[in-house]
């Protein structure tokens, strides 16, 4: 019999954690463009500072458009004082209901009028859409703008988001409210956030579930754009039965892994589920109590006696 060396399969509880690579997010993040085109008059932010939402920080001239709305808060005053003149009227029977009715859709359709410049007029502003911090300005004051002129970026970056990819065989076990610990590979800091959405579908190309953790960020100190080392716990495995790497046989059809049973080895086909550094998970295949053979397997051939020496795992 050839001599070869094993152990006695046992489960014990691991911890059961996903190793990835992330991408730090700002939470929210917009680049500014005006809707209307023409000459800027005031830029009312700094760079690098931080805004409230609904703050002004851009107006464009809009001197045509305020005398166009003069003009027509005038007239809509003028259309007023007539139909209520035509509305004493009538009541008298001293006009008819033609007229009066010719007054009021004069009236109504000058304040139409006047919604469509004010509407005008607010798109020559750019408001804060966010609470956030401005990054940097690519125009000046008296620079000639259009909807593709690109003005600056915001972003609100407390919180952050944290985008990574599980492999496919752990989208089932994924939850919102998992917690992750990631690491800025630049600086050595350590931060923990919580998954709060996971994409409904596997990548095609890659086989993976994209995932997303979001983390407090008052301090400032993660940057969007940062690359992360992420680690993701999971429910602990109770009874897990690991092997030594160097127990998998690789086969056309997947993995073997021998056993000595009888005297003789036994060649058992396995899946496998998470691994260490060292050691691989057993899913299906082996029972608790097999011998598994280690070393001395590479020559092995199926129904081959051996004598099996027991060490420890």
């Amino acid at each position: 019999p050839a001599s070869v060396e094993g152990f006695v399969l046992q489960g014990r509880s691991i911890p059961n954690e996903i190793r990835s690579s992330g991408t730090i997010l700002a939470f929210e993040e917009v680049e500014l463009h005006a809707e209307a085109t023409g000459r800027v008059t005031q830029i009312r932010f700094k760079e690098g500072s931080a805004v409230n939402k609904g703050d002004l920080l851009l107006k464009i001239n809009d001197d045509d458009l305020q005398a166009q709305l003069r003009k027509l808060t005038s007239q809509i005053n003028l259309a007023q004082q007539q139909l209520g003149r035509q509305d004493e009227l009538l009541k008298i029977s001293a006009t008819s209901k033609q007229e009066f009715d010719i007054a009021s859709n004069q009236l109504n359709s000058l304040k139409a009028d006047e919604q469509v410049i004010r509407t005008a007029i607010a798109r020559t502003e750019i408001h804060a859409p966010f609470k956030g911090v401005v990054g940097l300005r690519y125009i000046s004051e008296g620079s000639y703008v259009t909807p593709a002129t690109r003005i600056a970026a915001i972003q609100n970056i407390d919180p952050v988001k944290i985008d990574f990819s599980v492999p496919e065989r752990y989208a089932s076990t994924v939850e919102k409210g998992d917690e992750v610990n990631f690491t800025n590979e630049e600086s050595g800091q350590s931060f923990i956030g919580k998954v709060y959405a996971v994409e409904p579908r596997i990548d095609e190309a890659t086989r993976t579930l994209k995932v997303r953790a979001v983390c407090e960020n008052s301090n400032g100190k993660i940057v969007p754009g940062s690359f992360v080392k992420v680690n993701l716990q999971l429910n602990e495995i109770k009874d897990a039965m690991m092997v030594p790497s160097q127990a998998l046989i690789p086969v056309l059809k997947g993995q073997n892994i021998y056993i000595a049973k009888g005297g003789v080895a036994k060649a058992v086909p396995v899946k496998t589920g998470i691994r260490t550094e060292k050691e691989v998970q057993i899913t299906d295949g082996l029972q608790i109590g097999d011998t598994v053979l280690t070393k001395g397997i590479i020559s092995l051939k199926p129904e081959a006696a051996v004598q099996v020496k027991v060490v420890n795992n």
